[in-house]
């Protein structure tokens, strides 16, 4: 992992007289986000974060881009690691994690580069952590033809019934990649999948270790982003994720036996 720069927190730990707890949560809370070849909508992105709260701090992974990814990152004053090559989401998620892990942060808030996600929903998510007491909070869409492309929501909706189906719980919206994360959970449940699938065994082994998966509602954008998800072959895959989350759950009876 090669990075062009370091998080740094801020000195204070504990918030002042002058903040809000609204205020400390966004300073306790690291946004992540992974890029591959999104020079073109980060900057805005970037500058929407800032517009939520400038009290947020954000770290761009960028995963081996071939355009201006990075630079753009760096204007737009955040923070940057750096794959030399693109390793897949999954591995960017982890790049994040581990950088965030290595810091004072209290929760992490993942969301895409490419302009479906608004970063001005924040407080959607943040507020839910604190109101819920959640471990997990995701953005989730509402499913509605002229929203999103009906082969989306054909496909979400089966990802997500099966994902439901593995992790024992309902969760409205699996493939959202729009999510607040608290500490504990990253520093408990290690991911395997290199993928998209990454962001669907994260809540798996979440939910059978027994952590609170809250939504919060958050709009449904899109625009003419290019997509790196194969709509036809992930639920083939979620469909290996339902026999690994067996052995999952297999493993948890084991541990909470020792």
């Amino acid at each position: 992992m090669s990075g062009t720069g370091k998080v740094r927190q801020r000195k204070s730990s504990r918030p002042s007289s002058t903040f809000t707890m609204l205020d400390y949560a966004y300073r306790s809370t690291l946004v992540v986000i992974p890029a591959y070849n999104a020079a073109r909508t980060l900057g805005r992105v970037l500058e929407q974060v800032t517009e939520a709260s400038p009290h947020l701090t954000t770290l761009v992974i960028d995963d081996g881009s071939t355009d201006k990814t990075a630079a753009v990152a760096e204007i737009g004053k955040a923070h940057v690691i750096r794959h030399e090559h693109n390793k897949g989401k999954g591995e960017a998620l982890r790049t994040g994690y581990v950088e965030f892990l290595n810091r004072d942060f209290k929760a992490v808030i993942t969301l895409d580069a490419d302009g479906q996600h608004s970063p001005l929903e924040i407080p959607n998510l943040i507020e839910a952590w604190l109101n819920k007491r959640a471990d997990i909070v995701i953005g989730t869409r509402k499913r509605q033809i002229g929203n999103m492309p009906l082969l989306r929501i054909l496909t979400n909706t089966v990802s997500s019934w099966l994902v439901s189906l593995s992790a024992g719980q309902y969760i409205p919206d699996s493939q959202s990649g729009y999510r607040l994360i608290a500490r504990s959970v990253i520093d408990n449940v290690e991911t395997e999948s290199h993928g998209y699938g990454a962001e669907s065994e994260i809540l798996i082994k979440a939910a059978i270790a027994g952590y609170s998966i809250e939504a919060a509602p958050i709009s449904t954008l899109y625009g003419d982003e290019t997509s790196y998800i194969r709509p036809f072959k992930q639920p083939f895959l979620f469909l290996g994720l339902i026999f690994k989350s067996l052995f999952w759950r297999w493993e948890r009876i084991g541990k909470d036996r020792t």
